[in-house]
């Protein structure tokens, strides 16, 4: 689509940056791609930016020039001991906005003492798959009104898409429900993955806090995992969800890394 030229560090080749679509770019070094940098708009409306570039001065010269076509805010993500590529986005600008703990949880109830643990007398859990689709997208298109309405969709882990309006469950097989009467309360996600499944989402309804629920559900889905053999899973939890981490941490829950936000406003 359109191209600029530097000469590389050592003045051997020229290297040309050429935006290939609306949100790549390319970096070509010798007839070789020695870079690329892509622009990608989450459903809550953000930009986030990725680059992988073989050298920092091909990572400065991609970022450049994503940098003078694209709008601000622009965001990116990082795995926080990736402190290379962490100084290069802060060398283009780029600000830590906020930190994703992401957690290795075990699924034996002899590791979590979840074993004894029970859902409100009032309260039963549906498992895995057999919820009923209509009460489901009820469920959580209510939890979606109560998070845009306080926290806001920027403020929740990079998994938890704000989907566009109307569009509620993508695959209701990946949830279990906490139900109370005729009417569900709580829900959790879970992402099957070859080597360790993930927890996507814990929510309950506002009305409904502060009574075991997300406890309930998460003893229900380690141990459905556990009893299927799979010892482990993992889970996003942002470092101000002061309700998630105690929740995660009572269980035995191990910290594993942490990715950063990072935005240039």
């Amino acid at each position: 689509m359109n191209s600029v030229h530097f000469t590389s560090a050592t003045g051997e080749h020229t290297v040309e940056i050429t935006r290939v679509a609306d949100t790549q770019w390319h970096a070509v070094e010798d007839g070789r791609v020695v870079g690329r940098g892509e622009a990608s708009r989450r459903p809550d409306g953000r930009l986030f930016l990725s680059t992988d570039a073989w050298h920092d001065q091909v990572f400065d010269r991609l970022a450049g020039a994503m940098l003078t076509v694209l709008s601000r805010p622009l965001y990116t993500l990082v795995d926080e001991a990736d402190v290379d590529l962490t100084s290069n986005w802060e060398r283009a600008g780029f600000r830590t906005r906020r930190r994703e703990w992401e957690y290795v949880v075990p699924t034996d109830p002899q590791v979590t003492g979840l074993g004894t643990s029970r859902p409100p007398a009032d309260v039963r859990i549906i498992a895995m798959g057999e919820a009923e689709e209509g009460p489901l997208r009820a469920l959580d298109r209510t939890i979606r009104d109560e998070v845009g309405a306080t926290v806001g969709w920027q403020e929740m882990p990079a998994e938890v898409l704000h989907l566009p309006a109307g569009v509620t469950v993508l695959d209701p097989s990946k949830y279990a429900v906490a139900a109370k009467a005729d009417h569900y309360v709580g829900l959790v996600r879970l992402a099957p993955r070859i080597r360790q499944p993930r927890i996507g989402l814990i929510a309950v309804r506002a009305d409904q806090h502060r009574r075991g629920i997300a406890r309930a559900l998460l003893t229900h889905v380690l141990g459905s995992l556990h009893q299927a053999g799979v010892a482990r899973a993992t889970a996003e939890v942002h470092e101000s969800n002061a309700a998630a981490t105690a929740l995660f941490d009572g269980v035995g829950a191990r910290r594993a890394s942490s990715n950063l936000e990072l935005v240039l406003a």
